[in-house]
């Protein structure tokens, strides 16, 4: 990966801004979702329809060496934490809470790898990284003020930003591991690979709620909007910041991920119907230098690859 951007900055730009509005549209479309289809039984939903379209990704290429132990524990360990708990936690979490939150909340993300990338891997960490945990920290405490003033629907609403505070915490084990398994594989063969492992965890929890549920019930749009939820998640959002990736620099691109509370916010006001406050302003104000910080800061040299690696491989950013 150069360091420096090539070829069409612009078309770079709108990629990458374009992958990460699209996290944040499928975090708050999946409110709908689950507000329809069991947990358990839509999260399996989405793992079969993105296990489909990934297929070409899924079966090793002629030329690749077969996984490693080594690769096979880690693509285990990302899809457990970064598919499966990040998906229970996430749908759980933005049935509970609201998607203005959630999108804030995600926006956390950058922080929190910091964090744990200083914790796990030993990577330092900046005066800009620590702002940038500050005000995240900051961000999801003025959310506990947004929340509505019935007692009861304030514990439901806590208890759903702590759930999504826990799929970042997913998100941020997924991205720490994916530093480890990244210079190895192709972004998308890892994503198809543990998309497969994340079928695979969650078939039995949801086949027995798809015992007891009537699919029949799904309405077309349902349906579009499951289709549209499996396929950004897994596939598009990972194409595109791939995409953009080769012509601007990582560093600079963390930048766009601000595009992800916006999203999410604006599909949850506009959309949904969700209140959005001053409080609800402030937090997503505060997401948005978090990001900033973290991204306008140095960007940390890359992992050097071992024999027969290949170099310049990133971990694929979010999905769902």
């Amino acid at each position: 990966m150069s360091a420096h951007p090539t070829g069409r900055p612009w078309f770079a730009y709108a990629m990458l801004a374009a992958s990460m509005a699209l996290v944040g549209s499928y975090v708050a479309l999946s409110k709908p979702l689950v507000a329809a289809i069991p947990l358990f039984a839509l999260a399996f939903l989405r793992f079969g329809i993105a296990a489909v379209a990934m297929l070409p990704w899924t079966l090793p290429r002629a030329a690749e060496t077969t996984l490693t132990l080594r690769e096979r524990l880690l693509l285990f360990a990302m899809s457990f934490l970064g598919n499966f708990l990040f998906s229970i936690c996430m749908l759980a979490g933005v049935s509970l809470s609201s998607a203005t939150a959630a999108g804030v909340i995600m926006a956390t993300l950058p922080a929190a790898v910091a964090a744990g990338s200083r914790v796990f891997l030993g990577e330092h960490l900046s005066a800009r990284a620590l702002a940038a945990i500050a005000v995240a920290v900051v961000g999801i405490v003025l959310l506990q003020f947004a929340r509505p003033a019935d007692d009861s629907a304030r514990a439901t609403t806590l208890l759903g930003n702590l759930l999504l505070f826990g799929a970042v915490l997913c998100e941020a084990a997924y991205v720490i591991i994916g530093k480890r398994l990244a210079p190895l594989r192709s972004p998308l063969r890892v994503s198809a690979l543990i998309n497969l492992w994340g079928l695979a965890l969650m078939t039995p929890l949801g086949l027995w709620q798809l015992a007891r549920f009537e699919v029949a019930t799904l309405t077309p749009g349902l349906w579009l909007l499951l289709v549209f939820y499996s396929l950004a998640a897994s596939l598009f959002a990972v194409w595109l910041w791939m995409t953009g990736l080769r012509h601007v620099p990582a560093n600079h691109a963390g930048v766009f991920t601000v595009a992800l509370p916006i999203s999410a916010t604006a599909i949850g006001v506009l959309a949904l119907g969700e209140a959005f406050t001053l409080l609800h302003a402030m937090a997503l104000l505060l997401a948005a230098s978090g990001v900033v910080l973290i991204a306008s800061g140095r960007p940390v040299p890359a992992l050097q690859p071992g024999p027969g690696q290949v170099a310049g491989r990133r971990p694929p950013p979010l999905r769902g």
